[in-house]
């Protein structure tokens, strides 16, 4: 078995601050393009191992995911399932296959990352984190059986 690369604390901060802005831009995107688009580039993230040093099990992969995927046309979670999925690759490839960036030998691991991460928000509905940054308190409500105020 190959010895996989050592990780260091940049294959991780870079992966994460790489989802941040990767959910930071999709927030632009309204509804329902943001969905959709996310499941067409899931189906499209299936083929980035292919020649991964598998073999056949390269071709097993997207065809698997494309199902998932196009249950993503209309569901978050789905499309959030399929980055967890995408996210176990990652680590078939970290340790057996070769990186995802052949000059990164540390790339799979850092897949799995930012995989992950951003499957997490899919998961949660893929809300705007800018809808949610200029979100104003809702007013006070009136206490049971209390009568409005006077005009």
């Amino acid at each position: 078995m190959p010895q996989p690369p050592p990780i260091h604390l940049v294959d991780i901060l870079g992966p994460v601050v790489s989802a941040l802005v990767f959910v930071a831009v999709m927030s632009l995107v309204k509804e329902p393009a943001r969905r959709r688009f996310n499941a067409i580039f899931l189906a499209g993230a299936a083929g980035v191992y292919l020649s991964g040093g598998l073999g056949p099990w390269e071709l097993v992969f997207p065809a698997a995911l494309a199902p998932i995927a196009y249950l993503g046309l209309r569901s978050h979670r789905m499309i959030g399932a399929g980055w967890f999925l995408h996210a176990g690759w990652d680590v078939v490839h970290h340790f057996y296959g070769h990186p995802i960036w052949p000059w990164m030998p540390t790339s799979s691991f850092g897949c799995l990352i930012f995989d992950s991460a951003i499957a997490i928000w899919f998961v949660l509905g893929a809300p705007s984190v800018l809808a949610l940054a200029v979100r104003t308190p809702a007013p006070p409500r009136a206490a049971a059986g209390a009568t409005p105020p006077a005009i």
